[in-house]
């Protein structure tokens, strides 16, 4: 698995990794002792644990005058003091750098590799990584102790230190982490639930992988800005994420948008995962931001403008000064996990190949199949329902897709009500609002084995018809929902009953590819 990690410290998130190429190219700066005798000429430099070097010649000051201000009064105290000393790191010896960094735990040393070229080197040292590996993961002796890193090598009979390229074991580490955090959630992923066909622990999942979502900004310059999301809420089977604040870039310089997954590198079931770590970055879905048209617009209120971005993405816009407001993700559970933790940073994460079930009955079209629907808009659920034994006649093909009739617009039986004002909350850190007849759709699809068969969660928007497609057998005005991906199309329709104010839906029909189903199902459809 090829990608890059990110090691965040204080500033913002730089790549580490186990095939990272280029180390930054920044020498060490000098520690500040304080009751020394006067420092050299010169400013005091200070040394960061930043994710990243300093550009342009020279030392960083902390910032104008206020880095002058702390030179002065580390001056007075220097004059002060008897003792004359200054420690520099470039006189430091290396010895005594490997000795340092040896004390180190794996993320601080990954952390301490960004500080400078010199540093990124000495993080590499073989002999630091075999004994964190054979820590992590060999087999434990009951009377073994580790007492210095070279007699860790010694004991190592069967692992090669010096015959490896610097940053070997680091890799291997890396590798093997990556590999246990995998396995682990195939163990928890395992149980699924009948009734949906989803892993039940999906929420433990998220929860002991310190799973994470990150958007990344991108110009055609290839500046970039990365964010992580502000606010999550689980629903029943999907996430829905959040990213607003005060320093959006210019829209009009926008490219496209990176959503990604973001995962620590090291995890453990029972403990929080460290903030500040390498984290692994795996790519969902990359954004065109150029289709923010008139043509994605779902809807409105007094301050903003919302557009969807297919899959499941929506960007809100401010109306005055047409910039962005806030990004919300719909996320299904369907793979979403692996979507999110087994991808890298440039190339999406690839289910495995399916193996068509054969249809014994082809002839008989589909059958025994099943639909769970959600329609939810800020926390509060709107529908919530289960269809069961759903079926489909071989000759209801047309334009490429196969029409699943869920509600019949002739069976008042099966007429369902949306329960409250249909509408989508929205926030930023300083308004927020509520735009009316949207929502978040949720649609998860069992073929008859009970395997999920087309998932999806999107915005949606309800738009009124002029004219209804069964006549006027209904009193009120008649509204539809549509949504539309390569794998099939959703219709539905609903009639507003003035006397109860709500709405009642009327019709609900899936019109499920054909291409899917046949290579679902090796049919020939």
């Amino acid at each position: 698995m090829t990608g890059s990690l990110r090691a965040e410290g204080c500033a913002a998130g730089a790549r580490t990794g186990a095939d990272r190429q280029s180390p930054p190219a920044e020498s060490p700066r000098l520690l500040k002792v304080p009751a020394c005798s006067p420092a050299p000429p010169g400013p005091v430099p200070e040394v960061h644990l930043c994710s990243a070097p300093v550009k342009g010649p020279g030392v960083q000051f902390v910032a104008g005058c206020t880095a002058q201000r702390q030179y002065a009064r580390c001056e007075q105290r220097c004059e002060k003091s008897s003792s004359k000393c200054s420690v520099s790191l470039d006189g430091m010896p290396l010895e005594i750098l490997v000795k340092i960094f040896s004390y180190l735990d794996a993320v601080s040393l990954l952390c301490t590799g960004c500080v400078s070229r010199r540093f990124y080197h000495l993080s590499n040292d073989n002999f630091i990584w075999i004994r964190i590996y054979s820590t992590a993961f060999l087999p434990k002796r009951r009377n073994w102790k580790v007492n210095s890193v070279e007699e860790t090598a010694v004991s190592m009979n069967l692992l090669s230190v010096e015959d490896k390229e610097a940053g070997y074991w680091k890799k291997e580490y890396i590798k093997k982490q990556l590999a246990f955090v995998k396995s682990a959630l195939a163990q928890v992923l395992k149980p699924v639930n009948p009734d949906t066909g989803l892993p039940v622990k999906t929420k433990e999942a998220l929860r002991i992988s310190g799973l994470g979502w990150a958007i990344i900004l991108k110009e055609e310059s290839g500046k970039e800005y990365f964010m992580e999301h502000v606010d999550l809420s689980v629903n029943d089977t999907s996430v829905t994420v959040v990213w607003y604040g005060k320093n959006w870039p210019c829209l009009a310089t926008l490219s496209t948008l990176d959503l990604c997954g973001v995962t620590p590198v090291f995890m453990h079931r029972y403990k929080t995962p460290t903030k500040n770590g390498p984290r692994w970055y795996s790519l969902i879905t990359k954004y065109n931001l150029s289709c923010l048209t008139e043509s994605t617009l779902i809807g409105c209120d007094r301050l903003i403008r919302i557009f969807c971005l297919n899959p499941g993405l929506l960007v809100g816009l401010w109306k005055k000064e047409e910039e962005l407001a806030f990004v919300m993700a719909s996320l299904h559970f369907h793979h979403l996990v692996e979507r999110s933790t087994l991808g890298s940073a440039s190339i999406p994460y690839e289910l495995p190949p399916h193996s068509p079930f054969l249809d014994d009955s082809p002839e008989h079209g589909l059958h025994g199949y099943q639909l769970h629907v959600d329609m939810h808009g800020g926390g509060v659920f709107y529908l919530c329902g289960t269809f069961r034994d759903l079926f489909t006649k071989k000759g209801y093909i047309e334009n490429g897709y196969m029409k699943l009739i869920v509600i019949n617009f002739k069976n008042n039986r099966e007429h369902l009500p949306l329960v409250g004002k249909v509408g989508l909350s929205w926030r930023t850190n300083i308004f927020d609002g509520y735009v009316k007849s949207c929502s978040i759709m949720d649609v998860t699809l069992l073929e008859e084995c009970g395997k999920p068969f087309w998932c999806f969660s999107s915005p949606v928007c309800m738009r009124s018809a002029t004219i209804p497609s069964y006549g006027s057998d209904f009193l009120g005005q008649t509204y539809y929902v549509d949504y539309k991906d390569a794998e099939g199309k959703v219709h539905m329709e609903l009639v507003w009953i003035e006397k109860t104010e709500e709405y009642f839906i009327v019709s609900l029909v899936l019109y499920l590819s054909v291409a899917k189903i046949n290579q679902w199902f090796g049919t020939e459809y």
